[in-house]
């Protein structure tokens, strides 16, 4: 069994973390910190221990692992905290607010035997996963280039912001996504062209962003928007005999959204009409066109790994050195931004 104790009780945690660390029979959720308990627009969950008193996280031994589900800037001194008492730590994305702090707090997890970890949930996204079964059954070819978007149609965002700070930045809230599945993936690029934009002009948000990883003979573009009406194909591969298209993003979060939970069997599932299409020329040179049944994303295949790391001793799939070339590339950007 894996115990777990959270810091932070909103949008985080209820959302994108317990509906899948609760859905997991070997991992037990046994307390909740938050400065305000009672104060929480979510309903508690029977069973979790609710608290304004830290020490019940950091100074319970049955606790192992401790989620870090604050705002970004506070993220280091949580993570340091549940360091020094003993325990293995989470911390959502952005991982912290700037490389030398994640360099440090990993350091400093290793030195006293522990666990550090970004929650790079997005590894698990349906669209991904299909996305590299299509690339792995070797019908594109060599990879000459992929796309990947997350676009919105949410002016009223920018609109509402009027300075800029990198906890607003788009580039640290959603390119920690995008980034990281470029870098678990393909591999560390051998160059990165930024293009980092205010798009309402210097002083407000960071609301557009694209980068293009090049590597040897292939390009992989992460591009975002607050201000595409129809959204771009969350996938587009393209290889020497073949294209991949997935027009719709994985479904998990949609499905968060209205309470629609793991426990349901078609959570996060795709429907036909969400199946990307699959062009590509075979080896004997006849033309196919077919829909590619969507793999099943599982956010909660972050928490299995985890268990695995800390319970049965295996190696973190998410590693420190993707966690800070991801870091990096955030706040390069961030510091080009035009």
């Amino acid at each position: 069994m894996l115990t777990i104790g959270y810091i932070g009780n909103g949008k985080s945690t209820n959302r994108y973390h317990l509906p899948f660390s609760l859905s997991r029979s070997n991992i037990k959720v046994k307390t909740i910190y938050s400065r305000n308990p009672e104060k929480s627009d979510w309903e508690k969950i029977e069973g979790i221990h609710y608290t304004g008193n830290i020490a019940d996280v950091l100074e319970d031994d049955d606790i192992q692992l401790v989620v870090v589900c604050t705002h970004t800037n506070s993220h280091y001194e949580f993570a340091k905290q549940a360091l020094d008492h003993g325990k293995n730590v989470l911390v959502e994305k952005p991982f912290m607010a700037t490389s030398e702090e994640a360099a440090a707090i990993f350091a400093y997890a290793k030195e006293k035997g522990l666990l550090v970890q970004c929650y790079q949930n997005r590894r698990y996204d349906s669209d991904f996963l299909t996305t590299q079964k299509v690339i792995e059954s070797g019908k594109l070819g060599d990879l000459l280039e992929v796309e990947i978007a997350i676009d919105y149609y949410r002016p009223e965002i920018p609109l509402s912001i009027d300075s800029f700070t990198k906890d607003t930045s788009y580039l640290y809230g959603i390119g920690s996504h995008t980034i990281d599945q470029v870098l678990s993936y393909f591999g560390k690029p051998d160059k990165i062209h930024y293009d980092v934009r205010q798009l309402l002009g210097p002083g407000r948000m960071n609301d557009y962003f694209d980068l293009d990883f090049h590597y040897q003979n292939l390009k992989v573009s992460i591009k975002s928007s607050f201000f595409r009406l129809k959204e771009r194909p969350s996938f587009i591969v393209y290889g020497k005999k073949g294209m991949f298209v997935k027009q719709t993003r994985d479904r998990q979060e949609e499905h968060l959204k209205i309470f629609h939970m793991p426990n349901n069997s078609d959570f996060g599932v795709d429907l036909p009409e969400h199946y990307g299409v699959l062009t590509y020329m075979d080896d004997e040179g006849v033309y196919h066109e077919e829909k590619v049944v969507s793999e099943k994303g599982d956010y909660a295949r972050v928490y299995d790994d985890l268990y695995n790391a800390i319970v049965n001793g295996a190696e973190k799939v998410t590693k420190d050195e993707e966690t800070l070339l991801q870091m990096d590339i955030i706040e390069t950007g961030i510091e080009g931004m035009v």
